[in-house]
């Protein structure tokens, strides 16, 4: 005998009246919840239609209003506001009103309501989602499959209302809060109050062959000592040379001399307090959808992700395409911050230079290659400046070019050793004496970036403008 399979329900008709009537009353009495479930929540869930006039009823006051109506305020509306009920959908909403007004807002039962119907609703989310995805694999359109999906998976899935200003006060003085991973260069982290914070996004900024993918190592190399788990996606090197480069740099051995020093490496790294994950993608080949859809599946699998890094920015597909490329850049920059904050930890990548770059003393962002917007997404940023003859003597100068947490403008000689991937960054001291000529280039940075913010902002303004006139 064939086995018929179960046709799933649509709705809520199956937990019984008691169920859906419990359902209401805790949406009508639980603002927060009624925040969570709203996001994948359709009045077709419930089975009887009072409860669904009712239910409607609470979600136009909120959407009229822009605030929940407790019990009071609802009396008020069922009194005033059901001429378009038949008698008997009337009769059946003043009844229910009635028992819920007789029921306290908290009952037994409350807990296993808003857990069965939250992830009944989140599971007809994801279904509906992939109906609407069939259509999107015929056209090969992936990374919009897996922003429909991820969304889908995402809506209610956090009760959290946001940040009390008054509430949570004593939180903000808490250096956890930000729980920042140190960069091992201690005028830096002094600067930046820790490092680089949870939710933030770091860039350093430098020409080819200047060392921003050594400088990411470092950066990652730093978090592993501090126990954090690295996630380092690569677009341009193989995932097992920028592995050799985390042997070089925790160990010290120099990287010519990797392969012959294997047992003393192994010994060395095996108790590292970290974990460090190196994920290979082709140059263009990979989105931020892309590692998103790769770190979810690294949750799901149990990784406590410490730190993300992105080597490098530039060379990210953008998600959709644009007109201009430097539009398409500040989408990548806006979607990397997006990832620190969806994942609770900081983001490094980096960012070319142009041409005017190549050879100077002091790297502003005023040389950043392309989108220049992206600068006003990061919440640090560093620039490594290295000449032909800084190259052939180990030193080179990090400048701090913007810095939300801190001071910005100053210059700081650096030691950095291409050999073993060693970078150290001279005291704040040695920081501040600085020529005369990278003096006047940090001023003109601050002169410049005021103009450009400036006609940024008219730009934004002006747009949004002829929107509302339209």
């Amino acid at each position: 005998m064939t086995k018929v399979a179960k046709k799933e329900k649509s709705n809520f008709s199956h937990y019984g009246t008691k169920f859906q009537e419990g359902l209401v009353q805790i949406i009508l009495d639980d603002r927060v919840f009624a925040d969570q479930i709203m996001e994948v929540f359709d009045y077709d869930f419930l089975e009887l239609s009072y409860l669904r006039s009712f239910v409607k009823l609470i979600f136009n006051y909120r959407e009229k209003f822009g605030t929940h109506p407790n019990r009071d305020t609802m009396m008020t509306i069922v009194r005033a506001e059901l001429e378009s009920e038949t008698d008997l959908s009337k009769k059946q909403i003043r009844d229910y009103f009635s028992r819920l007004s007789a029921s306290p807002e908290n009952f037994e039962s409350a807990p296993y309501i808003k857990d069965t119907s939250l992830e009944f609703c989140r599971k007809q989310s994801v279904k509906k989602a992939m109906l609407k995805c069939v259509d999107l694999v015929k056209t090969s359109s992936f990374d919009e499959i897996a922003k429909i999906i991820t969304e889908s998976i995402t809506l209610g899935s956090s009760n959290d209302v946001g940040y009390d200003y008054i509430k949570d006060f004593e939180k903000r003085f808490e250096i956890k809060a930000r729980n920042p991973v140190g960069t091992g260069w201690v005028p830096l982290d002094n600067l930046t109050r820790g490092g680089l914070g949870s939710g933030e996004l770091g860039v350093c900024i430098a020409p080819t062959g200047a060392g921003k993918s050594m400088a990411l190592v470092h950066l990652g190399a730093e978090a592993l000592r501090q126990g954090r788990t690295v996630i380092h996606y690569t677009l341009e090197l193989a995932d097992k040379i920028v592995a050799t480069r985390y042997d070089s740099c925790l160990t010290g051995i120099n990287l010519q001399d990797v392969f012959t020093n294997k047992e003393y490496i192994f010994d060395k790294i095996k108790d590292v307090d970290g974990k460090l994950i190196v994920k290979e993608y082709p140059t263009k080949s990979a989105s931020t959808n892309t590692l998103k859809t790769h770190l979810d599946k690294l949750t799901r699998l149990g990784e406590d992700i410490g730190m993300v890094i992105v080597d490098y920015g530039d060379l990210l597909r953008p998600v959709s395409s644009q007109r201009e490329k430097r539009n398409e850049l500040e989408s990548i920059y806006e979607e990397l911050r997006a990832i620190a904050q969806t994942f609770d930890c900081p983001v490094w990548t980096a960012s070319q230079t142009n041409r005017s770059g190549l050879n100077a003393e002091v790297i502003t962002m005023e040389s950043i290659s392309e989108a220049f917007n992206k600068c006003f997404v990061a919440d640090f940023i560093f620039s490594l400046s290295r000449t032909v003859e800084d190259k052939n003597n180990d030193t080179g100068r990090i400048f701090i070019a913007k810095n939300r947490n801190g001071a910005d403008g100053l210059v700081y000689p650096i030691f950095m050793s291409t050999k073993n991937v060693r970078i150290r960054v001279a005291n704040s001291q040695m920081g501040q004496t600085i020529s005369q000529s990278s003096s006047d280039i940090v001023k003109k940075q601050k002169e410049s970036l005021a103009e450009k913010y400036k006609k940024h902002r008219t730009k934004i303004m002006n747009k949004s403008t002829k929107e509302n006139e339209k």
